[in-house]
C-alpha cells in the first residue's frame, strides 16, 4: 500500500522526468563519469572550482535521493543522507581551510 504523495513532490517529479529521462537514455557510466568528476574537482581543484564541484555533487545526489526517497527503506535512506552530508561538510572544510 502506498501512501498519497505531496503536491511538491508531484511537480518535482514531473518536472525531473525529462532529465531522469535523458540520464536513462545515456550510456551506463555517464552519471557514475559525472559524479566521480565532481568529486575529484572537489578534492583536488583549486579552493574556486573545488567547492562549487562538492556542492554541486551534493545537490545532484540530495536531487536522486529525493527521487528515489518513496522506493527505498531504512539503511539506504541513512547512507544517502550520510553520504550528501559528508561532502557538504567537506565543501565547508575547503572553504575554512581555504
Amino acid at each position: 500500500m502506498s501512501t498519497p504523495s505531496s503536491p511538491l513532490r508531484q511537480r518535482i517529479t514531473k518536472a525531473s522526468y525529462p532529465y531522469v529521462a535523458r540520464l536513462h537514455a545515456a550510456p551506463k557510466l555517464t552519471l557514475p563519469g559525472i559524479t566521480l568528476v565532481l568529486a575529484l574537482a572537489g578534492v583536488f581543484a583549486p579552493v574556486a572550482v573545488g567547492v562549487p564541484a562538492l556542492l554541486l555533487l551534493a545537490l545532484l545526489l540530495g536531487w536522486l535521493a529525493f527521487l528515489s526517497w518513496p522506493a527505498v527503506t531504512g539503511g539506504p535512506k541513512f547512507l544517502r543522507i550520510f553520504s550528501i552530508l559528508i561532502i557538504a561538510l567537506f565543501a565547508v572544510s575547503r572553504i575554512a581551510n581555504g
